[in-house]
Parts: C-alpha cells; sequence; structure tokens
C-alpha cells in the first residue's frame, strides 16, 4: 500500500510517499547531503520504496529538518503497518561497517520505547551527530514501534551513523515480513 503524507508547518515543508512492501528505490532530497545519504541506505536495506522531500530553515540548523522527516515517515509507518496484517513483528540485526558493530532490535507491537546506546559526539561535515537519536525518537514515537539501538563497539562516525541507519532498516525489514502461518503475534490476537 502506497502511503503520501505532507507536513507544512513553519519550519519545514514535506512531502512524501512510502511503499513498505516496495524494492528499495528511493529519490530523497532533504538539502542535508549526509542525512539524505541515511534515508537512501534505510530504504535500500528495508526494501521500502521511499521518495521525499523536504524543504527546512537550514540557515538555522538541521534540527527541525532531520526531527519533522522522522515525524512524517514515522506516521507514514504506522499508517502502513497498522491494523497489522500477519507479520512476523520482531526484528533485530547485527550489523558490521568495517570496525564498527552496531545492533538494532524492534517491535511493531503498537507501543512506541526508545532506547538509544551510542556515544557519539560530532559533526559528519554539516550533518551534527546528535540529531541521529532526534530523529529515531521521533520516528519511533509517531510509527508506534519500540527500537533499541546500541553500538557494540566503532570509532568512525560516519561508519557508527551509516551503520545504525542500515541495522534498523534490515531488523525492519525483518519484522515487516510476511507471517506463513500462526496469524498475528500476539496472545492478545490485536496489535
Amino acid at each position: 500500500m502506497l502511503v503520501t503524507k505532507e507536513r507544512i508547518t513553519k519550519e519545514t515543508s514535506i512531502r512524501l510517499e512510502l511503499e513498505i512492501d516496495g524494492m528499495g528505490s528511493y529519490a530523497i532530497s532533504t538539502g542535508l547531503g549526509f542525512f539524505d545519504h541515511m534515508l537512501e541506505s534505510m530504504a535500500k536495506h528495508a526494501l521500502w520504496d521511499l521518495r521525499l522531500e523536504c524543504q527546512g530553515d537550514l540557515h538555522i540548523d538541521g534540527h527541525h529538518t532531520v526531527e519533522d522527516v522522522g515525524i512524517v515517515l514515522g506516521q507514514a509507518l504506522a499508517e502502513a503497518i497498522y491494523p497489522m496484517t500477519p507479520r512476523e513483528r520482531f526484528g533485530d540485526a547485527l550489523l558490521v561497517m568495517d570496525e564498527t558493530l552496531v545492533q538494532a532490535a524492534l517491535d511493531l507491537g503498537g507501543r512506541s520505547f526508545f532506547v538509544y546506546d551510542v556515544k557519539l559526539d560530532g559533526r559528519i561535515g554539516e550533518f551534527d551527530t546528535e540529531l541521529v537519536p532526534e530523529f529515531f525518537h521521533a520516528l519511533t514515537s509517531q510509527a508506534r514501534i519500540a527500537l533499541h539501538l546500541t553500538k557494540v563497539r566503532g570509532h568512525n562516525r560516519h561508519h557508527i551513523v551509516e551503520a545504525l541507519f542500515k541495522a534498523f532498516a534490515v531488523a525492519m525489514r525483518r519484522a515487516l515480513r510476511p507471517l506463513e502461518r500462526g496469524g498475528l503475534p500476539s496472545t492478545k490476537g490485536v496489535i
């Protein structure tokens, strides 16, 4: 199911199209090159088709752009996922990128929770690494998913952040995989 979202505020103007059962195609423009690269990696490894255009107040900084993209993407995910059809629900991934090893684990159970166990500071080009948890917090709260991101090891900022986005994507791909038997993975019978 193709989900289309639009959000216009005094800080950002965002248009998004998302197909979670896609092929990993993307066209992304946020004005933040490194962030575009992360979103492209995420779409590719989650096998989502993602079209995203954001015009934000980058003359201030990247915070509103990154957070608002997380909000809109989370809203689109919620619309695409719920009410949930029989899918795996849980997903995890250990992801290696050279010296870096990170872990993502998540639950599409309809309750939002976010744990970020990553010590990281500084910038990657013009991108402030403190925006990474802002993005994932906004996304998880709107998508109603529980997500734990952990850095096991690594020192290269680019590798760590890219590995986090890819690990999240792989965990999502696994959680969204259709169940072949057993119905919804919930003792309540609903998610």
